[in-house]
This record gives C-alpha cells, structure tokens and sequence, in this order.
C-alpha cells in the first residue's frame, strides 16, 4: 500500500513538472547599479536573496583600453582590490554557494569609449592574442571561473517590415537592410571566429575555467558568427532576444519589445523563437542555448495623434520620461513599472495609472498604456517584461529543449521587493518554470 501511495505521489509531481530545474538560471549583475541613488543602488549584499536561485552569475562589465587592446576594468576604483575589491567580493559568494558559477564579462553594450576598437581589435593576431592573455589573467587574478564574451558588434538597422518575407532563412541578410553596418564582416566574422578559438585555447590551460558568448540585442549573428565553427568551443550562447524595439530605434512607433512569435505583420526575425531557431538550425545542440529575459520595459510617449485602443504597433513620439530610479529616458525598471501600474490607496477620484494590457495568447507580451489627456499628465505607452511574461519564456525555453534562461540584470528585477513584497519576482518566475 505504502508502495502503491509513494508511486502515485512519484506520478503526480511527474504530471505537474515538480521537482530540481536543470535548466540554467544565468544572472546578470551590473555594476553600474553600485553607483545609482536611492532605492535603486544595489549593493553586493543585495544580490545574496538572488544566488540560490541562480546557476551562473555574470559580472558587467570589463571592457578593452582601446591603445593596448588589453582587458580592463571599466571601473577601476569599484572593481579591483585597490578601490572597493568588488570584483573579489561578487566572487566570494562562492565561498557559500560553491556551486555557483562567476563569470566576467567584457563589452555588454556598456564599454562606450571609441566603439569600433571591437571591430578592429578582430582584424589583428596581435590584438586578439592581448586581449586573451590580459583577459584570462584578469578573470584568475579575481577569482572568476570564466569570460564571457557580450561582443559590441555593429548593430542592424531599424527597418519596417510589413508584408511576407517568403523563404525565412534564404534572405535572411536582406531582412536586416540592405545597407551594410560593416563593410568588412567576413573579416570580422573570421576573426570572431579566431578569438573564440584563442581564449578558449588559453581558458584551457586554467582549471574548470568556462567560455561563454553573449549576442546583444539587434546584433545579426547569421553574419558575425560562424555557429558551426565556435559551438563546440563554447559552454553556452546567451541570446538576448529582447529590445527588439526601442523608443531610440523606432522613435515614432510603439511596438512590443520582445515577443516570443511574430506579431502579425511584423519583421519574421525581430522574435524570441526565430532568434533561438536560427542558432539551433545552424546546428547548435539546444541545451547551450541560454535565452535572456529582460527586467525592464521600453517606454514611449504617446501624443493626441496615437491610437486610443492602445494597441500596438502605435504612434508615439519619442522616449518616456526618465524614472525615478534609473533616471533614463526610455526605460523603466520592473520596480519602476509596476509602481505606475498601482493605485496605492484605491483612492476615489484620483486619476487612473497605467492600463495593463496582457496577452492572453502568450505569444507576444504584456504592455501598458495612458493616454494623454487635458490634466497635463502625458500619455505613455510601455512594453515590459513582467513574472508572468517571464514565466512563459522559461516554459518556451523547456518546451524547445533550451539549456537555460539568463536574466538580464538582477539590478532592474524588483530586488527590494517594492511591488508585492517578494525580492526578484521576475527570476523566481523564470527559476519555477524553467
């Protein structure tokens, strides 16, 4: 009897999909969040709440010194022993999650000095073989288990597209534009090629020390990397597959920013599943493929010309205003968004906030809207990822066989618990589902 009541528990967990994720749960951290003010600084001691939650923890960023080609700090006084050792801190939780892994990063759309030097730095052995080695010895010196490379290749150009594409792979070049960002992407992409095999090959001779790769958003990886080539190379892929609409690309035209399938009448590739489908066509095993979920919505403000439904794509005029917190035209963090969503007091007679608009489909995301009115409050029109929205990636990532999700960062996921209490509502959605 006992037996039979322990085979019918077995069956029933088995059924609802309880028990241990084996999915990775890559987290982001950025740095840059020590310095911002108020609620939104996120010190080490913040992060400790997010780490069982988590399989890999990614530190951003290092970036290149753009004479030397070597790696570097982008923070000198809050990264390294000299300064505030935050370096040496974030790889001393370690110590009591030995199973985490700490990587550094490099690039991550936030190493703004002279850009190109990526692009340049792939054209000379010289400048790869600086980089390897001052990279490398970075990532030692301070503890990290790896580098992960967030490449600031050129990014596509913000084109419309509104009819039929015809064969989705075949033009998948024309898609993007055709007006070249890079007149020298096969050197380029051979030379990515080359650093991939270089750092790997001088990672190899430390122990246990892991590669990981990082596309950024609206970066064309049919023309930058070579899957077949720098896959087997490479402990996993974190897609970014998000931004694939701003308030800075698309400054008239609100859209959703990272759907998981195509909007009807939309670019075939700006999707999470054409984004993920071309690396595994390519001929890159699912489980290295790691899929980023944003913490943060995409903002635009809305004019007496925009729709009134709210529904996307929508006229717009330009970025929404900065947010408390993260003090940015254009984005609002979780905690930012849901604070708009709120009506504390469920006061009467005070003006509605946002309206929240979700996907019933679950294809396509969550977005919320104010129209502008005579009150002289502005009209706004968000796209944001939310727990619910961040779920059904992670059940989109299980349901394709992926090998994680990554969250992308832990600074803008709701870490002090403002919306409802809980801290990081966005990566335990994604942890329970994966």
């Amino acid at each position: 009897m006992k037996a039979l009541l322990l085979l019918a528990t077995v069956s029933v967990a088995v059924a609802a999909n309880i028990g241990p994720s084996t999915g990775k749960v890559v987290c982001y951290y950025d740095s840059k969040s020590y310095v911002r003010e108020s609620q939104a600084r996120m010190l080490p001691s913040d992060l400790e709440p997010a780490l069982s939650f988590c399989t890999h923890l990614v530190y951003g960023y290092a970036g290149i010194h753009p004479e030397t080609n070597k790696m570097v700090p982008l923070n000198e006084n809050l990264d390294i022993d000299r300064g505030h050792a935050n370096y040496r801190t974030i790889t001393n939780f370690k110590t009591k999650y030995p199973n985490l892994k700490v990587l550094l990063s490099v690039g991550g759309d936030a190493d703004v000095e002279d850009p190109q030097k990526y692009n340049l730095l792939l054209e000379s052995p010289q400048a790869r073989t600086a980089l390897v080695n001052s990279g490398v010895l970075l990532a030692e010196q301070h503890g990290f288990d790896g580098i992960d490379l967030a490449w600031q290749f050129p990014k596509i150009k913000p084109k419309k597209i509104r009819s039929s594409l015809g064969s989705f792979w075949h033009s998948i070049k024309k898609t993007f534009g055709t007006t070249p960002v890079d007149d020298k992407e096969a050197e380029h992409r051979e030379g990515f090629t080359a650093l991939v095999r270089e750092l790997k090959a001088a990672l190899n001779l430390k122990p246990n020390m892991q590669l990981a790769i990082t596309v950024l958003p609206n970066v064309n990886a049919s023309i930058y990397m070579d899957v077949p080539a720098i896959i087997n190379l490479v402990d996993y892929v974190n897609i970014e597959a998000f931004d694939q609409q701003t308030p800075e690309r698309n400054p008239k035209e609100g859209d959703y920013a990272s759907p998981i399938y195509k909007p009807q009448s939309r670019n075939d590739l700006l999707n999470v599943d054409a984004a993920t489908s071309y690396w595994v066509q390519a001929g890159a095993p699912g489980n290295k493929i790691v899929l980023g979920v944003s913490t943060f919505g995409r903002t635009w403000k809305l004019n007496a010309d925009s729709e009134p439904s709210g529904v996307p794509p929508i006229q717009a005029d330009g970025p929404g205003e900065a947010g408390p917190y993260t003090k940015t035209e254009g984005i609002l963090s979780y905690p930012e968004v849901c604070g708009k969503l709120l009506n504390p007091n469920h006061q009467k007679g005070m003006r509605p906030h946002l309206r929240k608009v979700t996907d019933p489909s679950k294809r396509f995301g969550t977005y919320a809207f104010r129209l502008p009115d005579d009150s002289g409050e502005g009209g706004l029109w968000i796209s944001y990822e939310d727990p619910e929205t961040a779920g059904q990636k992670a059940t989109y990532v299980k349901s394709k066989n992926l090998g994680g999700v990554s969250i992308v960062d832990l600074s803008m996921d709701d870490f002090r618990g403002l919306c409802t209490g809980d801290k990081y509502p966005i990566l335990r959605a994604t942890k329970y589902h994966i």
